[in-house]
């Protein structure tokens, strides 16, 4: 018996035949597909944490350039920017001689460690009532326009103030709720905890907060670059004239000294803004520690190891001296170490903030990355 078959059969088995090879081929695509982005997150998972261990190796190099910081010889007293943990000539000190904060490499990449004292800048924690002179001068010397100053202080101490009670020409809840209709917010009535809690307050602009410029030299020689303000949070508007430098530049919301900024590391435009002393009396402090060739951070500085070593500056007489010498202090505590770490092409930056007690105790205070 044979058996036919008809040009019709052969056509549906051809089908099923292509439709089980595309089938077969979507499958087989989906699968490379599926192993494909389990291999990349299984790489990325991998540079995650030799990313994050480059981080906190730095952080931890820092750490340790702190604690053995005290035990350099004569030093353990004052802080000062021709110390190691600043980037400084380091002096002999044979702990730290070896150490190298620029380029260590650790495993699969590098890492680099800059640390900044938080006394450099004045405490805006401790602005008050009493003494809003001083956050008034700033704004001054800033090249904010007289009839703005007001507001901005006036707002400044409403924004810290336990209570709803609006100054003259400040500004509390009500204000910053009918502001913006889409971004209400309210008084912060707290301690600022973050400088940029600035740019929410009545009168200040991003100008004032940055700076007329967008990248200057701060006291320890370094550019700072600047971060743009957030197109969302404030726009853009008209930069003061005048210094070039911000709030930014002046203020710190954490400090371990109270009123007292470090006269060793201090900048002149925050040392101005202390009681008594004008832009003469903080051009002659930073020159009297820089020493003859009037770079921080070199061999022939000449740090104060006490505040009573002030009174040798020319100009600083005893009257001057027993206005600001409980604005001064030549030890720092709080410490913000940044960590820029790669491997190969991917960069990642790094910051934590610590808080040196004594050698054996800097704790920190947080971590974390950019």
């Amino acid at each position: 018996m044979v058996i036919t078959r008809s040009p019709g059969n052969r056509g549906i088995a051809i089908i099923i035949v292509m439709i089980v090879i595309v089938v077969l081929s979507v499958l087989a695509g989906g699968f490379a597909y599926t192993m494909k982005v389990e291999t990349k997150l299984a790489r990325n998972s991998t540079f995650e944490t030799d990313m994050e261990f480059l981080g906190r190796s730095g952080i931890e190099l820092g750490r340790y350039v702190l604690a053995m910081q005290l035990l350099a010889p004569g030093e353990a007293n004052y802080t000062a920017l021709n110390q190691k943990w600043a980037g400084g000539w380091g002096g002999t000190n044979e702990l730290l001689a070896d150490i190298d904060l620029s380029n260590n490499e650790l495993g699969p990449g590098r890492f680099s460690v800059r640390i900044v004292d938080m006394e450099r800048k004045f405490n805006l924690s401790q602005i008050h009532e009493n003494n809003a002179a001083i956050l008034e001068k700033a704004l001054d010397v800033i090249g904010v326009d007289a009839s703005e100053i007001s507001t901005i202080t006036d707002s400044f101490l409403d924004w810290v103030d336990t209570d709803e009670k609006t100054r003259p020409h400040g500004a509390e809840s009500r204000d910053y709720t009918r502001k913006d209709s889409k971004r209400p917010y309210y008084s912060k009535n707290g301690p600022v905890d973050d400088l940029a809690e600035f740019l929410l307050i009545k009168g200040v602009t991003p100008g004032i907060y940055f700076g007329s410029t967008r990248s200057h030299l701060s006291s320890d020689g370094a550019g700072v670059h600047r971060r743009q303000p957030h197109a969302r949070m404030m726009d853009e508007s008209p930069l003061p004239t005048g210094s070039g430098f911000g709030l930014l530049d002046l203020f710190t919301p954490i400090s371990g000294s109270g009123v007292a900024v470090n006269v060793n590391t201090a900048s002149p435009e925050v040392l101005e803004l202390l009681p008594g002393l004008d832009a003469s009396l903080a051009r002659a402090i930073i020159s009297s520690r820089d020493g003859s060739d009037n770079q921080p951070g070199t061999e022939d500085d000449v740090p104060f190891i006490n505040t009573g070593e002030l009174i040798n500056v020319p100009g600083l007489d005893p009257q001057i001296m027993q206005g600001v010498r409980n604005f001064l202090t030549v030890q720092s505590f709080i410490f913000e170490i940044t960590v820029e770490a790669e491997i190969g092409a991917f960069k990642r930056e790094f910051v934590a903030l610590v808080h040196r007690r004594n050698r054996s105790d800097i704790p920190i205070l947080y971590f974390h990355w950019k």
